[in-house]
């Protein structure tokens, strides 16, 4: 389901057609209607983008104009982004109460998703699941580094979405955390190519990626400043490419050439990322063939929960969940991403024992920050969001968080015409 028609006719026409030749027994129906998608639905999995990718690149400018890491996932823009968004998906979780199954459960990966699936769990919609795939990306890597099966890859992480750490990697049943460390065609050939390892060997812990933007700010800030395009611009120029492109093509007679030209825009986008921030670009290049094993992702990371859950066994994976004691430092209620045992009865995140004291103070900081995220949008509060990014690490500053809120308002006055 797409709201949008145009990008309807052209990517939910391809992923038809992929599923039509992968097995044509399957129904698979393409709509703009809301409320048919979700009808007697067992699972619902959601990204929007409320604004359109024109929006992302004003939420990161105005963060960068005032000299303040704009990066949608855990810089200032994430909280304007949040800000248009949560609404529109507590109207989508509305319409699922109503019309899917009464044990649905919906996997969001609308950035920024630590922010979006505290605000969703804090408004009660706790059939939610926040999903990212850093970690597994993480963990894919690692085991490819080995030349061993990413399926047989598994990490003990804990802490916040774009913010966690891992303090455990098996590969194949053995423990590899301070191998990989040491290893130093790690930081060639998977994201440890954005830390030293002395930070990681201090940390005793393997980092998610965007703890960059949290370790090395400065360089982070410097970096977009003087790039060509944020990261949003990036994206808004390759999507927009990509659709004209595809625009012109018959997808069901030169099927082909279609997959060519989303190969083509799609490994921009991937080999591009972080580039701005870092200096740094992907070596690897992109590549997609419908007829290989599918290499995670987002969208793998809610199969994977629904092939545990549906399956009748017991599976371990990483998700955003509540933390119900699995951190004792922080709230029963508070959004963590975790290891989780998965079971017929959901989600069930492992315990973590003694977590390192530094790691837990960034931790603290930022979920403070995103609890008063929180309760900005559900009281519709402007002065709740200036407190909220006054806390947090990469705008620290109650002056700054005043302008960057009073730009949001204006920006967003259209989807805020209720807030104060």
């Amino acid at each position: 389901m797409d709201n949008n028609e145009e990008k309807l006719a052209i990517y939910g026409k391809m992923a038809a057609k992929v599923a039509n030749t992968l097995n044509p027994s399957l129904s698979f129906i393409l709509t703009t209607d809301a409320i048919e998608a979700v009808k007697d639905a067992d699972y619902v999995i959601t990204t929007i983008r409320e604004g359109g990718d024109e929006m992302r690149v004003q939420d990161e400018r105005i963060a960068l104009s005032l000299g303040v890491l704009g990066q949608e996932t855990t810089g200032a823009a994430g909280l304007s982004f949040a800000m248009r968004s949560v609404k529109a998906l507590a109207e989508y979780c509305e319409m699922i109460i109503k019309y899917a199954k009464p044990h649905c459960k919906v996997f969001n990966f609308t950035n920024p998703a630590g922010v979006v699936s505290q605000t969703l769990s804090d408004m009660g919609y706790g059939f939610t699941y926040g999903i990212c795939d850093a970690p597994s990306g993480m963990l894919r890597s690692f085991a490819k580094l080995y030349n061993k099966n990413p399926d047989n890859a598994q990490g003990e992480i804990y802490g916040l979405n774009h913010l966690s750490y891992f303090t455990s990697i098996i590969i194949e049943g053995k423990e590899m955390l301070y191998e990989i460390i040491n290893n130093e065609k790690a930081y060639t050939d998977t994201d440890l190519r954005y830390f030293d390892k002395d930070l990681l060997l201090d940390r005793k812990a393997i980092l998610n990626e965007y703890l960059y933007y949290f370790y090395y700010r400065e360089k982070a800030l410097n970096n977009i400043l003087n790039a060509e395009k944020t990261r949003g611009e990036q994206i808004c120029e390759i999507n927009k490419k990509m659709a004209a492109e595809l625009k012109g093509i018959d997808i069901d007679k030169d099927f082909d050439k279609a997959l060519e030209i989303f190969e083509h825009w799609y490994g921009e986008r991937e080999n591009n990322y972080m580039s701005s921030e870092t200096g740094i670009k992907r070596k690897s290049p992109w590549h997609f063939d419908i007829y290989e094993d599918d290499d995670g992702g987002y969208a793998g990371v809610a199969l994977k929960f629904i092939e545990i859950e549906q399956s009748g066994k017991e599976g371990s994976m990483i998700l955003c969940t509540k933390n119900n004691g699995a951190i004792s430092e922080l709230l029963d209620d508070d959004i963590v991403e975790i290891t989780c045992d998965i079971t017929k009865d959901g989600a069930f995140p492992h315990k973590i024992e003694n977590p390192d004291s530094q790691n837990m103070e960034l931790i603290r900081r930022v979920k403070n920050y995103e609890r008063l995220a929180s309760k900005a949008i559900r009281n519709k509060s402007y002065k709740t969001a200036v407190e909220a990014l006054t806390l947090h690490p990469l705008v620290n500053s109650y002056s700054l968080a005043k302008e960057l809120i009073k730009a949001y308002a204006q920006l967003n006055k259209e989807y805020l015409n209720d807030w104060r």
